[in-house]
């Protein structure tokens, strides 16, 4: 361990070379899902959902972060990242990392996947390996499915060259007139409307499959190839070959600049839809160099913009197969149960109940381990029906398109309860759903605000008001993930049920500052974003090099989604010189370099990558012994401490307080989910020790509920 003593006080930890690059840092963790499709203990479909995941998290990528980056450039920006990388080498540097990747990626995909599948009587064919029966239906399937929804579109002097969607699957087709042995060239887009993948019938595929019956078809763009001649009748096809284009997809909106928000974001929305500049081209890599260089020059890209495959193109269409009923090649599906001291409420519908369990003690639950439509739903619903209840007030930052908790909070104002929903419209990828139950609220009367200028608002908090004898009690939820029940069966996440006057208060007084004119500075026991919360962090962290100075124990552990900002990063540089020992669960981005000697020698890191999204946030502080534990919505980002509304708060009931530091430690002890951070940014996974059986987070917390569930 190193000491205070022994710490190199003239070392300058802002250098540059103790910080990993953020966007290379994500390619890493994109590789680590990779890696789970790769991996042999991955149950095969399971692998094709991470396959699908590795490709749909590169699509966003390249819409935001590239795009981002290729705006620097050609904006002449030359400022350096905390890494020390311009923003065009660091274009160059994604380039370097990311292709060899996804030609594993596809390499993998068609040499051994494809083959496993197969044996496991899911055939994916080649057009070109059909018989003459099967080509017969699939013919008349274009014929009459398919070719009614196709437009080619020629391209020549009188017919510019089209736009092309974001993310749309592509033909480009050479041609050759007969009469003038002139070739030309036309493009056929692949309607997201048809399916990607058309299957044979029963009837054709049993030389495919035996006696049992699974599935057994061709991609699309395949049949619409070699359908070609229905599209260009008379004319001879001389090539054809597939590609995707992804487009800068980022909202701008001046909210400075804008009357209403709401309608400035929805116009932002219909310029996204028309396509931003393109970012990236991927295209079959047999096509020839003149016909690659025109799209490429079209397009507006370089050469260091295009990616060619070998397979198939936009491989996140696998997810498709995750819906076959092979219960064998999937994970075991899991049932949320109800916490312990919640199961007893398991079919009482008074929700007067729900309010005295909080009121006996707070309430700590595990998503999605723990339900969620039964707790955080049950929450908002109950109380938009208890005629005691008089307000309600939360944040919604991503919800679902069918909300239960929208519907409730409608039927709440419907009960002249007062009612306000902060709905955040730049929640990226979701703004135009926001936009729709943003009107909707508003319709009912319920009070919908957009929050701040300059300030997103990403936490997630319940405050409700309720009438209690002679006095009126505030209960609370805070949690650290989005109000939504879709996702909360797919992320890890936790929420905090209260009603402790100063949590109570402490919201109140967020609310009014998100909704008034309040410049509230200061909390009684919430950590806010960007009012203290990055103080409070620092200050923490400096208190555990206090103890170590002085003879005590230091000790912090940090469970987040991504570690990025410079100054918590060198307070933990300087926390690790002191002796601090610090173990971090990042499950994404992690700039900071661990275990370099004298400054990072204390410093642990490691990711969880698994069934499960890992979304919660918790942080432990020693404290000398007296120990204290948060959870909330905020990464140690940036854009998290200083430029959105967070929301962290501590949980102090002795037993939950135990039950995080549980999770914490499993987490820690994880060999088969958990992948450690080297000082070079190589991550390592973990792996049993000799002949011991494998620890996996996910599967020990779904027996530790199940577990909780046989002994009530």
């Amino acid at each position: 361990m190193t000491s205070a003593k022994t710490a190199d006080i003239n070392v300058n930890l802002s250098d540059s070379k103790y910080y990993f690059n953020r966007e290379l840092s994500w390619l890493e963790f994109n590789r680590r899902v990779l890696q789970e499709a790769l991996d042999e203990r991955t149950l095969l479909l399971e692998r094709l959902k991470f396959m699908a995941i590795f490709s749909s998290n590169l699509d966003e990528f390249f819409m935001v972060r590239v795009a981002g980056l290729k705006q620097q450039v050609e904006a002449g920006v030359t400022k350096l990242s905390l890494d020390g990388r311009t923003p065009a080498q660091q274009l160059e540097e994604i380039g370097n990392l990311l292709r060899p990747m996804v030609m594993k990626q596809h390499q993998f995909f068609q040499e051994v996947l494809t083959k496993q599948l197969a044996k496991n009587k899911i055939h994916i064919l080649d057009y070109v390996d059909l018989n003459q029966e099967e080509r017969t239906y699939l013919n008349e399937f274009f014929e009459e499915h398919i070719f009614p929804v196709l437009t080619p579109l020629a391209i020549d002097p009188s017919h510019p060259f089209p736009y092309i969607s974001n993310l749309s699957l592509n033909l480009a087709v050479v041609v050759k007139d007969p009469d003038t042995e002139e070739e030309l060239f036309a493009r056929i887009k692949i309607p997201k409307v048809l399916p990607r993948f058309i299957p044979l019938p029963e009837e054709l595929s049993q030389r495919y499959k035996g006696k049992m019956g699974i599935w057994t078809g061709v991609p699309i763009e395949q049949l619409i190839t070699h359908n070609l001649e229905s599209l260009f009748p008379g004319m001879n096809i001389q090539e054809c070959y597939i590609f995707r284009v992804t487009r800068n997809a980022d909202l701008a909106v001046e909210e400075d600049e804008a009357d209403d928000l709401l309608l400035a974001i929805e116009k932002e929305l219909q310029k996204r839809r028309m396509g931003g500049s393109s970012v990236r081209l991927e295209i079959q890599a047999s096509i020839p160099n003149e016909l690659r260089s025109r799209i490429i020059r079209e397009l507006f890209l370089e050469e260091n913009d295009v990616y060619d495959i070998d397979g198939l193109l936009s491989l996140g269409d696998l997810m498709f197969f995750m819906g076959l009923p092979l219960r064998d090649l999937k994970d075991q599906s899991w049932s949320s149960v109800l916490p312990p001291r919640l199961q007893r409420l398991q079919n009482v519908e008074d929700g007067q109940d729900f309010f005295r369990i909080i009121r006996e003690e707070d309430l700590l639950v595990h998503h999605p381990y723990h339900s969620f439509s039964r707790t955080v739903q049950r929450f908002i619903t109950e109380a938009a029906r208890d005629p005691s209840v008089l307000a309600i007030k939360m944040t919604l930052y991503r919800t679902s398109g069918d909300s239960p908790i929208i519907k409730a909070l409608i039927e709440a104002a419907e009960n002249d309860k007062q009612v306000v929903a902060l709905v955040e419209l730049k929640a990226r990828f979701d703004e135009e759903n926001n936009i729709n139950w943003a009107r909707k609220l508003e319709k009912a009367g319920v009070h919908v605000v957009y929050g701040l200028v300059g300030l997103k608002t990403h936490t997630k908090i319940t405050l409700i008001v309720r009438q209690e004898e002679n006095k009126i009690r505030r209960y609370v939820h805070i949690g650290t993930g989005n109000y939504n029940p879709k996702t909360a069966k797919l992320y890890t996440d936790l929420g905090l049920f209260s009603c402790q006057e100063d949590l109570g208060a402490d919201l109140t007084d967020l609310f009014n500052f998100l909704t008034g004119y309040s410049r509230q500075k200061s909390y009684r026991k919430m950590l806010v974003a960007p009012v203290n919360l990055r103080d409070r962090m620092i200050a923490m962290i400096r208190r555990e090099i206090d103890h170590c100075s002085n003879g005590g124990k230091g000790r912090i552990v940090a469970k987040m989604n991504s570690l990025v900002d410079g100054q918590v990063i060198a307070t933990l540089y300087e926390a690790s010189q002191a002796g601090v020992e610090i173990d971090l669960i990042i499950r994404g981005i992690c700039c900071l370099r661990p275990g370099v000697e004298g400054i990072s020698d204390n410093i642990r890191v490691i990711s969880i990558i698994g069934r499960f999204l890992e979304h919660s946030r918790i942080f432990y502080f020693h404290n000398n012994g007296e120990e204290e534990i948060y959870i909330g919505s905020a990464d140690w980002m940036t854009r998290n401490l200083s430029r959105r509304v967070e929301a962290v708060a501590p949980v102090e009931s002795p037993n939950l307080a135990q039950d995080l530091q549980e999770i914490l430690g499993i987490m820690l002890a994880d060999n088969r989910q958990a992948w450690e951070l080297k000082s070079d940014g190589t991550y390592i996974q973990k792996q049993p020790p000799g002949d011991a059986q494998p620890q996996s987070t996910h599967n020990i917390l779904m027996d530790i509920a199940k577990g909780s569930l046989k002994n009530t």
